[in-house]
């Protein structure tokens, strides 16, 4: 089994080139390349296949279908950062030329756009508006916004403390009825004009040091506060992550992402690694 390493702004997947689709992950196969002490780390795997080897014939006729898990193993929609690294990843194997395509996810058709090196973008598609939340983070409440982006996201304001002086070290504690299959919680202050900075705890994955579709997320939250007393704010937004800087553009249609995306290292599991057989 062959791997590639990448990351976007330090959010990291294994890849796993499978273009026959010949490959199924078992969730604690996926689980064990992500362990970051026993297998190779990772936030999530992202599997290579052709949309017409992948078995599900809603995805689209792009070439290729992105099929990401989360590092516990489950299976999820969508990832702005995953899908800007595996764009990449098709260019760099020669496996689609630079410049403007679309990937097949679960949350419907991605568009890219990138050249032979440098910053990948991605239409993410219009975000839906759900309404008000609020999450727990270490006894303190946080009011949010309830943002779909093809998977789910609380994103909650901070203003009582820097968001690097939050303890994340457990889970922000939501309400398990609005989001019965878990959601992702941002927390973000603001740090300027058009400009957060932006802390993230996945579904599946713990905290990242950035998260793709949580950025666009962040800024639709951010949007939506200032237009209350400034009318819509569309346009660019600069959201600083942990691992970075990730640039988020909304207009009256969709939303973009731009962002590097590197890959790392590669190399192949050997056979004999206990977690091969997960």
């Amino acid at each position: 089994m062959r791997f590639v390493k990448g990351h976007g702004t330090q959010n990291d997947f294994v890849i796993l080139p499978d273009h026959e689709g010949d490959l199924d992950p078992s969730p604690s196969l996926v689980a064990a390349l992500c362990d970051r002490r026993a297998g190779i780390g990772a936030d999530g795997v992202l599997r290579v296949v052709r949309t017409k080897a992948a078995g599900e014939p809603a995805l689209g006729d792009a070439e290729w279908f992105m099929d990401y898990r989360n590092a516990d193993g489950g299976v999820a929609e969508m990832c702005g950062n995953g899908v800007r690294v595996f764009a990449r990843y098709l260019v760099d194997a020669g496996l689609a030329a630079p410049g403007e395509w679309d990937i097949a996810t679960r949350a419907g058709l991605k568009r890219v756009t990138l050249g032979a090196s440098g910053d990948v973008s991605v239409d993410m598609g219009p975000p839906e508006v759900l309404g008000d939340g609020s999450a727990v983070v270490a006894g303190r409440a946080y009011d949010g916004l309830r943002v779909s982006m093809g998977n789910p996201h609380l994103a909650c304001l901070v203003t009582d403390r820097p968001v690097t002086a939050l303890d994340l070290t457990g889970a922000p504690r939501f309400d398990r009825e609005v989001f019965p299959d878990g959601v992702n919680v941002e927390l973000y202050q603001a740090l300027g004009e058009r400009h957060v900075g932006m802390r993230v705890y996945e579904r599946g994955s713990g905290e990242t040091r950035s998260c793709g579709t949580g950025a666009v997320a962040t800024a639709v939250a951010a949007a939506s506060l200032s237009a209350a007393e400034d009318g819509p704010l569309m346009g660019e937004w600069t959201v600083d992550v942990l691992g970075g800087r990730l640039t988020v553009t909304l207009d009256e249609r969709t939303s973009h992402l731009r962002g590097p995306a590197v890959l790392v290292a590669e190399g192949e599991i050997r056979p004999g690694w206990p977690g091969a057989r997960a």
